[in-house]
């Protein structure tokens, strides 16, 4: 059997969905090893991507080049090298597949916040977003979702047959782990980091409810006696005029760092070293980053989201996500509670634990072998 997926996250610097696609296809390979799988893109790859890739016998990081006509990847390109290739089944890995192979097809949502929280998204791209999972949603045979709230979202959206859905849970990478204090010390100096902070990661955008964070942390600087620093990591998105113009008028120095899009054993070390993580999210599909930093034994702080109350439950602190005082309050309590932050650290790396890639490529291999009618695995 030959099964492609969207190659195409990975030829950009990797974040939530890239991550996904790529260890998904690593694991599918690795539990289907008589089978091949073919990572699809109309771009080159990075070259560390392709060095990982090569060291995998039955994955392989395929490069289209394009034409005036092909490049219209989804609509022609792509299923003209579906169709000529003769693979058995496509996985779109980032809400598209290619058109007229839907018997064939496989479509992950990860999340309907286009529909759900438009107002977050640049108004162009959401108008364009809704337009195209609808056509997508009726070209793939088989849907997956990380969770089932994003599930139920679907059903009722756009009144989907259940039995054609599946949840596949998502997983932290096996790179995060607890790091040795001695070891993030380091990390820490070069990043202009103190010893006292608190962490949020993501894309910088309105969805990632950023602004409510900024306003409990100036409300912490201002109402207690703690001064830890708040360091947020990730890149600039979209729609972040009013998130500026607030940190610039906030004026907090050096007690906010934005450090921008940093690797994975960056990342790693700030895990394992905040005194809290902060996911404050309005909306989330699944929400990765909080589970990765509870491998690596950070206490978190999350918004009471579906996603959030499925996927962490009573393993975080669940705040109102608007709620600025409240998120405050509870920031405060975990700074002068040593014991709780050690408690929501034990209880949070036994708990990211049961979330595994392997489990995930497990579940999705059921889905395959549901579409084809056939056993995948050896």
């Amino acid at each position: 059997m030959r099964i492609g997926l969207d190659g195409y996250p990975l030829v950009w610097p990797k974040t939530g969905v890239a991550h996904y696609t790529f260890e998904l296809a690593q694991e599918l390979s690795r539990l289907a090893p008589q089978h091949s799988f073919d990572l699809i893109a109309p771009a080159a790859y990075p070259p560390e991507v392709s060095e990982q890739v090569n060291q995998i016998p039955n994955l392989a990081a395929v490069t289209l080049q394009t034409n005036l006509i092909t490049r219209r990847w989804w609509a022609i390109g792509l299923p003209a090298y579906v169709r000529r290739v003769k693979l058995d089944l496509f996985h779109g890995t980032n809400y598209e597949v290619p058109l007229r192979n839907r018997e064939r097809n496989v479509l992950t949502v990860h999340d309907l916040s286009i529909f759900s929280h438009s107002e977050t998204h640049d108004k162009r791209m959401a108008t364009r977003g809704r337009r195209r999972l609808r056509i997508m949603i009726r070209s793939a045979a088989r849907i997956i979702t990380p969770t089932e709230a994003v599930k139920h979202e679907l059903i009722e959206r756009f009144q989907m047959n259940p039995d054609i859905i599946a949840v596949t849970p998502e997983a932290p990478r096996i790179a995060f782990r607890p790091m040795p204090a001695g070891q993030t010390a380091e990390v820490k100096q070069r990043l202009g980091i103190a010893d006292d902070f608190i962490l949020c990661v993501g894309t910088i955008e309105p969805r990632k409810n950023l602004l409510t964070l900024v306003s409990a942390f100036a409300e912490l600087l201002r109402n207690t006696a703690h001064q830890p620093q708040l360091v947020i990591a990730g890149p600039k998105g979209w729609l972040t005029a009013e998130f500026d113009r607030v940190v610039a008028e906030t004026n907090f120095g050096e007690r906010l760092r934005l450090i921008g899009y940093v690797g994975d054993e960056d990342l790693r070390a700030l895990y394992s070293s905040c005194k809290a993580f902060v996911a404050p999210s309005l909306y989330e599909g699944f929400g990765l980053p909080p589970l990765e930093a509870m491998a690596c034994g950070a206490p978190v702080i999350a918004s009471r989201i579906a996603a959030h109350v499925e996927t962490l439950g009573a393993h975080a602190h669940l705040v109102e996500p608007t709620d600025a005082r409240a998120l405050a309050k509870v920031i405060a309590t975990l700074l002068e509670n040593q014991n709780e932050r050690n408690r929501l650290s034990r209880s949070g790396i036994e708990h990211a634990a049961r979330f595994t890639w392997e489990e995930t490529a497990k579940l999705t291999l059921k889905v395959y072998e549901g579409l084809l009618g056939k056993t995948l695995r050896a």
